[in-house]
């Protein structure tokens, strides 16, 4: 007997042309209508799967974002220095968020401002963030690596000293900038905040 062909779930089908409507068109150019229209289906069938535009959004650029969150827990599951674990995880996420502005910018920018207006979506991915690097800081104190300190002190430190390098929008803003150049900057100033941790002085 034949194999039946592998068909695409509607949901993922109704993402992959967003997605290319929003690269093709714009974020602002991009309809429901034109996005059900090359699925086969009415528009009202997407928004049973997607209650609205934005939330239409949200899920493609969740898309992108879901294995990059994977692998920052995946780091902070691991057995390495807290140290070690901050500087991989800043790290992941400066040339993630860059590779993202530079390869695909419309999708990007999607993100972008979704943070700007402080969408769920963004909320979520940065609470995760926050917890993450939280949960970094406290085992460092624990092990000794990190001096004592105020944990929310020492995230607030995190997130304010690497803001324009892991904020979207301050990553949009550098769009001009030479990548090599940030990349420096970007290390000098991971330095620091390590340097504050480890000797409590912030």
């Amino acid at each position: 007997m034949a194999k039946m062909p592998h068909l695409e779930p509607p949901d993922r089908r109704i993402l992959q042309i967003a997605a290319a409507h929003i690269r093709k068109f714009g974020l602002r150019r991009t309809t429901v209508v034109a996005i059900a229209d090359e699925a086969g289906m009415s528009h009202a069938n997407v928004y049973r799967y997607f209650p609205s535009k934005q939330t239409l959004l949200e899920a493609v650029t969740e898309d992108w974002l879901k294995p990059l969150e994977a692998g920052i827990r995946q780091i902070s599951d691991g057995p390495d220095p807290a140290y070690d674990k901050l500087e991989r995880i800043a790290g992941a996420l400066q040339s993630a968020y860059r590779e993202k502005l530079e390869s695909d910018p419309d999708i990007f920018n999607v993100f972008s401002e979704a943070s700007e207006t402080g969408s769920s979506l963004a909320r979520k991915h940065r609470n995760r963030l926050q917890a993450e690097i939280q949960r970094i800081i406290e085992e460092g104190m624990a092990s000794g690596v990190f001096a004592q300190a105020d944990h929310r002190k020492a995230v607030a430190l995190v997130f304010d000293a690497l803001h324009r390098f892991i904020h979207p929008n301050a990553v949009r803003l550098d769009a001009d900038a030479p990548r090599g150049q940030l990349e420096i900057r970007f290390e000098r100033m991971l330095g620091l905040v390590v340097s504050a941790l480890t000797f409590g002085r912030f």
